[in-house]
């Protein structure tokens, strides 16, 4: 994992000598609702709705920028039921915001695209534990392909072992015409000495349409409409879910 981070690095260093180019940077923002905030498959939002926000820099092929959304996460703890059966119950619902930031290099040639990149992932109120990736993607027309290994930055221990958690991130996407399918896995690397892990490696996939409502030649707003059907490991409550989501999206130029 650590040899991937140094790839990376290595590849956006070298990389970025001479791609930021002399064309003038262009400032972006977004801002937007959804009825149920999805994260990669995994409910972020506690099936509820989601604010959600961003600002965008790009400059030849250098991008960077911040990405915010509210967040809502439910702790559970184990009860036993009249008949002595074993059941999950909502003890408290923690709240708080995602600060993502993330910085890289990208361009298109002809019908292929490219990316390399890197993202932080960050919580207020310690909701989850922050953590980092790398972001590699490619992609040629109406399919892009990305590959992102990552680390949980988490500093609690169990029996004097450290528990914070690699994985890698494959996500295949194809769009056409508005309609779109996204299949993702995450495969969760081992954490040695412990018997039972925290996460298990799943996937899930997203089928979903969106648009921009224009009106007399104005764009008003960009909307889209998706479903999720997560596995049952990637939520960690022995059921999968399905998940209908609703979101609109409004773009702004802030300087060009």
């Amino acid at each position: 994992m650590k040899k991937a981070f140094l790839t990376v690095a290595a590849i956006t260093a070298a990389t970025g000598l001479n791609i930021v180019s002399a064309n003038a940077a262009e400032l972006t923002g977004n801002a937007g609702l959804v009825s149920n905030y999805v994260f990669r498959g995994a409910d972020a939002s506690n099936g509820k709705a989601a604010a959600q926000g961003g600002l965008d820099l790009s400059a030849g092929m250098f991008y960077a920028g911040t990405w915010l959304s509210s967040v809502q996460v439910a702790k559970t703890v184990e009860v036993l039921d009249p008949i002595g059966n074993t059941v999950d119950v909502t003890e408290t619902e923690d709240s708080g915001v995602e600060v993502d930031l993330y910085a890289g290099f990208g361009d298109k040639v002809g019908d292929f695209n490219w990316g390399v990149g890197a993202t932080y992932y960050g919580y207020t109120d310690n909701v989850i534990d922050p953590f980092i990736e790398a972001n590699l993607s490619a992609g040629w027309k109406w399919l892009s392909i990305s590959i992102n290994p990552g680390k949980f930055l988490n500093n609690e221990r169990d029996n004097n072992i450290k528990l914070d958690q690699e994985y890698v991130y494959y996500e295949a996407t194809a769009e056409v015409k508005g309609f779109y399918g996204t299949a993702g896995y995450w495969d969760w690397d081992q954490i040695k000495g412990v018997p039972d892990q925290p996460i298990k490696s799943a996937g899930y996939f997203e089928l979903g349409y969106g648009d921009t409502l224009t009106v007399n030649n104005i764009d008003l707003f960009d909307y889209k409409i998706s479903y999720v059907y997560a596995d049952r490991d990637l939520i960690a409550n022995d059921q999968s879910q399905n998940t209908l989501i609703f979101g609109i999206t409004k773009n702004f130029s802030i300087l060009k």
